[in-house]
């Protein structure tokens, strides 16, 4: 499980954002591999999805993917105004949005997932480490 917490989760979800249903079978695959298989009455068998839930606890990769946005959006927010990554942050084209239907930017996603949370006062958490670490947290552990 480390290994699959540190290399490969990472790799995975590094441009896979979109694809909720493929990202949970897939992490699902990974761990049913990783697991070993359980012995019951002298025969061997593979772990059913309730048993892979609870060796999860819950630290899916959806909720993985949600709490490495919001941790990086605490860290833009936090950043001086000089730096680069701040100013393309808040850069706003000239264009506007082609037509149709509006696909999703990385901040609405940040915007939806901040209002399941229910976290109304953005500003006073995201300048607090310690609040905003705790709000990283819960999101990860939410569903």
């Amino acid at each position: 499980m480390a290994l699959y917490r540190t290399v490969i989760r990472p790799v995975v979800t590094c441009a896979s954002e979109n694809i909720i249903q493929k990202l949970l079978v897939f992490e699902r695959k990974i761990v049913r591999g990783i697991i070993e298989p359980t012995k019951e009455n002298e025969t061997w068998r593979i772990k059913n999805s309730e048993e892979l839930d609870k060796l999860i606890k819950h630290e899916n990769i959806v909720n993985y993917i949600k709490a490495q946005r919001l941790n990086w959006f605490g860290h833009i927010q936090r950043m001086p105004e000089a730096r680069v990554t701040k100013k393309i942050f808040k850069w706003n084209p000239l264009t506007t949005r082609p037509r149709g239907r509006t696909k999703y930017r990385w901040e609405d996603n940040i915007i939806q997932d901040l209002g399941q949370m229910k976290i109304k006062n953005l500003l006073t958490f995201v300048q607090d480490r310690a609040k905003w670490k705790e709000v990283v947290e819960k999101a990860k552990t939410s569903n």
